[in-house]
């Protein structure tokens, strides 16, 4: 793929060109006294609990204790802004993971709701210089959220946890 800014090779690439649960782990940062908030949406529950189960299982991995992990549920995509927000202005949270799922349906809708929650946990993560992980997935049909919610494509919530443990390494 040529970049469109540069006329050279881009090195991103889709999840389906890339499994989400493969990532490069050299130089972490120590995270075992870290606190991280996982925010979930509860719409399209049977996706957004398997990007948990990724996010949490991968925090657990990387030397998390299951006590400095929070959950707080929203009821869809759209209120990850807001629950990221109530847990970044804590003192005690290190980073955010925003967890959640759009189909693409017969509107607009979910373009509306996935720019809403790309530009709202991107100003909380800079209101509070923490880091927010967008882990929410933007597929266009259900099947293609399972693939990426712990399916064919890995998961997303892997993805999403690594990330910010990345990020706290700045």
């Amino acid at each position: 793929m040529v970049c469109p800014f540069f006329s050279k090779p881009c090195n991103t690439m889709s999840s389906a060109d890339k499994n989400l649960s493969v990532f490069q782990t050299q130089n972490l940062p120590d995270i075992r006294e870290r606190k991280f908030a996982l925010i979930v949406a509860e719409w399209n529950e049977e996706v957004t609990e398997e990007l948990y189960k990724g996010a949490y299982a991968t925090l657990l991995q990387y030397g998390v204790s299951p006590e400095n992990i929070l959950r707080w549920n929203v009821p869809g995509s759209f209120e990850l802004s807001f629950g990221a927000q109530l847990a970044a202005q804590r003192h005690d949270i290190d980073a955010v993971i925003a967890i959640g799922c759009v189909i693409q349906g017969e509107t607009k809708h979910n373009d509306y709701i996935n720019h809403a929650v790309a530009q709202g946990l991107t100003q909380v993560s800079l209101k509070y210089n923490k880091p927010v992980i967008f882990g929410v997935l933007t597929p266009n049909t259900q099947q293609q959220a399972l693939d990426r919610a712990g399916g064919i494509h890995g998961n997303k919530g892997d993805e999403a946890a690594i990330t910010a443990i990345k990020m706290l390494g700045f």
